[in-house]
C-alpha cells in the first residue's frame, strides 16, 4: 500500500513538473496578433504606465513606442504614480502624476493626515509640461494633499485658450488655471452632485452619502478621473464612483447630461476615460469592472458596440480596461490594464498589433496613437461609430471568472503561469508533502 501511494504521489508530481515544462516552453508574448498586422493604424503610440510591479510601487513611467514596439523616448518622475499622459500641439508632453511624498518634506497641514497605514506620507499632485528632447519641466501646476491613494490627479487637458483643464479627485472639483498657474474657473462636486442637489434628487434618491463612500478612511466619494472639453465649450467629466459621466456647462455650472446611471452597474461599472465621438453623439467607455470596451448612444443609452477580448478563453478576456481609443481607419486601441498589455483591434475585432508588459507587471493606465504625423491629438475627430464595426462578447461566465483570478495571479507569479500553473504548483506541492511524509513515516518505522 505504501509503495502504491509513494508511485501515486510521484506520479502527480512528474504529471505537474511537464504541466509547468509545457507552459514555459509555449509562453511568449500574449498580445499574439489575429488579424492582417498591415491594418495596424500606422505612427508611434504614447503610453502611460501607472507603476510596475504593485500598485504601491510609485515608479510609473510615460513613454513613446514606435511600430516595432521599442522605446524611442521615456519619461519617469521620481517616486510618482502616473495617469495621463498628452502630445501637445507644441510638441511637448504633458502628464498627470502623484508623487508620494515622505512626511518630513510634506507642507505641516498635510502630514500624518491620512487613514491608518498612510500617516507616513503626503502626496503631492503634479500636472507638468515636458520638453521631450530634454526631459527638462517647462511648465507645471501643483497641489498637495493628505494622501496618495484615491487622491492622485488622474487628467489634465491643454485647452485651445492655453488655459489647462484638470480634475481632481481627492478634493471633488475640476478646474481650470492658466499658464501663470492662476485658477480661472473652479467647478464642485459636493455642491452639485451631495445630497439636496437637483442631481441628487434625480439620480441618487433612495441612497445615502455611505453608499457612496463619502467619509471613511479613504474618503473616495466621487472618483472623479476624467475631463474633456467638447466642441460646445463644455465639460464631460467621469465620475467613477457613481458610474457616470456628466456634462457641465461652466458657463452657468449646471449639469446639463447624465449619461449612466447611479448604481446600475450594468451600464458601467467603474468607468475610466470615455472617449466622445462628437460627429455621432456616442461616448466609448472602459468600462473597467465589467472587463470591457462599450460604446452608447449618449441620447438614448442604446449599446451600439462592444469589445471583451480577444477569444472566450480565460487568457483572452480584457482584465480591468482603463482606456480606449477610436482610430480614423475604424481600429481601437485599448489599454488592458490588469492583463499588463496594449491592444489595437480592427474593424472585425482581430488584433493587429500589441504590446505586452507582463514581464515588468507594468499596470497600463493611458494609451495615445499619435499618428503617421505624430500630431494626431488625444481624441481623434472623423471616426467611424461602433455602428460600423463588428465587436466581442466573450466575458462573464466561469471563463470571466477565471479570467479576473488569472489576472490577479500575474502579479506573483510569471505570465506563463496563470491558473493552470498555479493548480499544478499546488499539485506539486501536495505531491512533495505527501512523500516527505511518507518518507518520516518509513524512517519512524526502521
Amino acid at each position: 500500500m505504501r509503495k502504491r501511494r509513494v508511485a501515486v504521489l510521484t506520479a502527480i508530481l512528474l504529471a505537474g513538473l511537464g504541466v509547468l515544462g509545457v507552459l514555459a516552453v509555449t509562453a511568449g508574448d500574449p498580445v499574439e496578433t489575429d488579424g492582417d498586422t498591415d491594418e495596424r493604424y500606422p505612427g508611434n503610440t504614447l503610453v502611460t504606465v501607472q507603476t510596475y510591479g504593485w500598485f504601491g510601487n510609485y515608479n510609473g513611467d510615460v513613454f513613446v513606442l514606435n511600430e516595432s514596439g521599442e522605446r524611442v523616448w521615456e519619461y519617469q518622475p521620481d517616486d510618482a504614480a502616473v495617469f495621463d499622459g498628452e502630445m501637445l500641439d507644441n510638441g511637448n508632453v504633458m502628464v498627470s502624476y502623484g508623487q508620494h511624498v515622505p512626511n518630513s518634506e510634506c507642507p505641516e497641514e498635510f502630514r500624518n493626515a491620512g487613514p491608518e497605514g498612510q500617516r507616513d506620507h503626503c502626496v503631492k499632485n503634479v500636472v507638468e509640461e515636458v520638453d521631450p528632447d530634454t526631459n527638462e519641466r517647462v511648465w507645471a501646476y501643483t497641489w498637495y494633499d493628505h494622501f496618495v491613494t484615491y487622491h492622485e490627479v488622474h487628467d489634465a487637458d491643454r485647452l485651445d485658450s492655453g488655459e489647462t483643464v484638470i480634475i481632481d479627485m481627492g478634493q471633488h472639483r475640476t478646474f481650470t488655471v492658466d499658464q501663470s498657474g492662476n485658477i480661472t474657473w473652479e467647478w464642485s462636486a459636493i455642491e452639485h452632485l451631495d445630497e439636496g442637489t437637483e442631481f441628487w434628487e434625480n439620480h441618487v434618491e433612495g441612497t445615502s452619502r455611505e453608499d457612496h463612500h463619502y467619509t471613511g478612511g479613504s474618503q473616495d466619494w466621487t472618483h472623479m478621473n476624467d475631463v474633456d472639453q467638447l466642441d460646445n465649450g463644455n465639460f464631460l467629466m467621469s465620475i467613477r464612483n457613481f458610474d457616470v459621466l456628466i456634462e457641465v456647462d461652466p458657463e452657468t455650472d449646471d449639469i446639463v447630461r447624465v449619461i449612466g446611471e447611479p448604481g446600475n452597474e450594468d451600464i458601467m461599472h467603474e468607468q475610466h476615460d470615455p472617449d466622445y465621438l462628437e460627429a455621432h453623439d456616442h461616448v466609448i467607455v472602459s468600462d473597467s469592472e465589467n472587463n470591457r470596451i462599450v460604446e452608447y448612444d449618449a441620447e438614448t443609452m442604446e449599446e451600439v458596440w462592444r469589445y471583451e477580448g480577444t477569444g472566450p478563453g480565460a487568457d483572452e478576456q480584457l482584465q480591468w480596461p482603463r482606456d480606449a481609443e477610436r482610430l480614423p481607419n475604424g481600429n481601437t486601441m485599448i489599454a488592458d490594464s490588469r492583463n499588463f498589455r496594449i491592444l489595437e483591434v480592427n474593424e472585425t475585432g482581430k488584433v493587429v498589433w500589441g504590446h505586452d508588459f507582463s514581464e515588468e507587471r507594468g499596470i497600463v493606465y493611458d494609451v495615445d496613437p499619435l499618428g503617421p504625423d505624430g500630431e494626431m491629438g488625444e481624441e481623434p475627430e472623423n471616426v467611424p461609430p461602433g455602428d460600423d464595426l463588428e465587436g466581442t462578447y466573450y466575458g462573464g461566465g466561469l471563463s470571466g471568472t477565471i479570467a479576473f483570478a488569472e489576472s490577479w495571479i500575474g502579479f506573483v507569479f510569471p505570465s506563463w503561469v496563470g491558473l493552470p500553473g498555479l493548480l499544478a504548483l499546488l499539485t506539486m506541492l501536495g505531491s512533495v508533502v505527501g512523500l516527505t511524509w511518507e518518507g518520516v513515516r518509513t524512517y519512524r518505522r526502521d
